[in-house]
């Protein structure tokens, strides 16, 4: 099998989706029922964190030891990735001792330096600029709640963020629309997602945006390594925070979903998230089960 890398949504296809999807079924299946799924049996995933993590660490780690296989923790703090050594050198010598790299940090540039270089697959754990796997996750938990996600609505709540760019490939690679929502001077950035206008939709006022849609989503105002921004953030934000009657304007079946950590009372309100519409428990483990089929489909392709 040639070697392929996971670095924005836009590197499989939408066959690949489906089946992705289809296995990830199979290993959740399996998992719930106890019953051992190993086929990464002494292969080895390299995980290197330069932003800190909880489920991107948890849902890794635990996935390749439940597939068989053992997991190397790094940070940029204990190791010389891109500080004394080149990005360029760490990926050729670390791709020479493991099967897989998931990397989390923050321009995508690093991640796509440290690929090229690479001799096995590398997994992009969230960059600035993406986040494949949580969207894989959340098109999963769709699936599983209402079926195909073909044809239907995402509003898009918030921050023109790597969470919002990735819903937008997702949308045009896979045939649904995202209406986005975002405070002035916080937009996505359409070079970035790399998409045409035909997927989603603009909307300067949020209810507007959750009008008839079929899952409603957004993520935290001041994401990873924008800090000193926030004060201002929470200001500019204030009409974004996902509430009763936004989940209202939605279809009556709208799922909402957030990818975690949330601020109750910020981005979204409590009766939201907690609410019967809610389903980020289920998208969060979520994370372990398409993490594994991905994995599974780099290093062995179909089974």
């Amino acid at each position: 099998m040639s070697l392929k890398h996971y670095l924005q949504f836009t590197d499989l296809t939408a066959d690949e989706y489906a089946y992705l999807f289809e296995r990830a079924a199979l290993i959740k299946k399996k998992f719930k029922t106890y019953e051992k799924h190993q086929t990464l049996t002494d292969r080895t995933l390299a995980m290197i964190f330069e932003k800190a993590s909880t489920r991107t660490r948890v849902s890794f780690e635990a996935g390749m030891y439940q597939l068989g296989g053992s997991v190397v923790h790094l940070t940029t703090g204990d190791s010389q990735l891109g500080r004394a050594e080149p990005i360029e050198d760490s990926a050729r010598v670390i791709s020479r001792m493991v099967d897989l790299v998931m990397i989390r940090t923050y321009e995508q540039t690093k991640i796509e330096r440290f690929a090229e270089y690479s001799r096995v697959p590398v997994i992009n754990g969230l960059t600035n600029e993406y986040h494949p796997c949580q969207i894989l996750a959340d098109i999963f938990t769709f699936i599983e709640h209402r079926g195909s996600i073909r044809g239907k609505t995402v509003a898009w709540v918030g921050d023109g963020n790597n969470m919002a760019n990735t819903w937008l490939q997702a949308a045009e690679l896979l045939g649904f629309t995202v209406h986005v929502s975002t405070p002035n001077g916080y937009e996505i950035d359409q070079a970035v997602a790399g998409v045409s206008d035909s997927c989603y939709k603009v909307f300067k006022d949020p209810m507007q945006a959750c009008a008839g849609a079929d899952l409603v989503t957004t993520d935290v105002w001041t994401s990873m390594g924008y800090e000193a921004e926030n004060e201002a953030r929470k200001k500019a934000f204030a009409d974004w925070c996902v509430d009763a009657d936004m989940m209202r304007a939605a279809k009556p079946d709208a799922l909402f979903m957030h990818c975690l950590p949330a601020h109750r009372g910020e981005e979204v309100e409590a009766e939201v998230i907690d609410g019967p519409q809610s389903v980020v428990w289920d998208e969060a483990e979520n994370r372990l089960h398409v993490q594994k089929a991905l994995m599974e489909y780099l290093l062995l392709g179909r089974l």
